[in-house]
């Protein structure tokens, strides 16, 4: 776990929270990726998640509060069952949609962003919370209709605030903090 100061005390990191993933489906991931992604900008094995709120850039002084509301909603959380439903790609990125089992994620989703609301630091987008993992960004939607990766159930354990660096090679995601779910 690190805290949250070292992302700077006066600046506005990009920040989200996120569902991390176990790390034997993020290798999986990885060589599914590597077999059957060819074009366009994989994204690296370490920034695969399953965003619960994307917050954009904050003040660093609202850190500890997000922090504080991931911890609490995390404590009531049931450990989320995801599996790979299909494969989607939007005018820039491509990724896989997930099942959720028992709609665990989607309640811990819902918990966080509501709290996010209360405390100031977050608007919920229009559309519904689709639980996914982002695979590879693009310049030109490919088109592509790669065979779904055979995951089997994946239950990630734990959710963590992010701070998403821009990097001309693409953004790097460095975990701020991180906790388990269900206390």
């Amino acid at each position: 776990m690190t805290s949250p100061g070292t992302v700077g005390g006066g600046g506005r990191p990009r920040l989200f929270l996120a569902l991390r993933l176990p790390d034997g489906t993020a290798d999986a991931l990885a060589r599914w990726q590597r077999a059957h992604l060819g074009r366009g900008r994989v994204v690296p094995r370490d920034n695969l998640h399953v965003t619960l709120a994307f917050l954009g850039a904050r003040p660093a002084g609202e850190l500890p509060g997000i922090a504080g509301e991931l911890r609490a909603a995390a404590v009531a959380a049931e450990r989320p069952v995801l599996r790979v439903e299909r494969y989607r790609e939007t005018r820039s990125a491509g990724m896989l949609v997930l099942e959720d089992d028992r709609g665990r994620a989607g309640a811990l989703a819902a918990d966080v962003q509501e709290r996010l609301e209360r405390l100031g630091v977050y608007r919920r987008e229009a559309r519904p919370w689709l639980p996914h993992v982002t695979v590879v960004r693009y310049r030109e939607r490919p088109r592509l209709g790669p065979p779904l990766p055979d995951l089997g159930e994946v239950s990630p354990s734990e959710a963590a605030v992010y701070h998403s660096v821009l990097r001309p090679t693409g953004a790097q995601y460095e975990v701020v903090e991180s906790v388990a779910l269900g206390g």
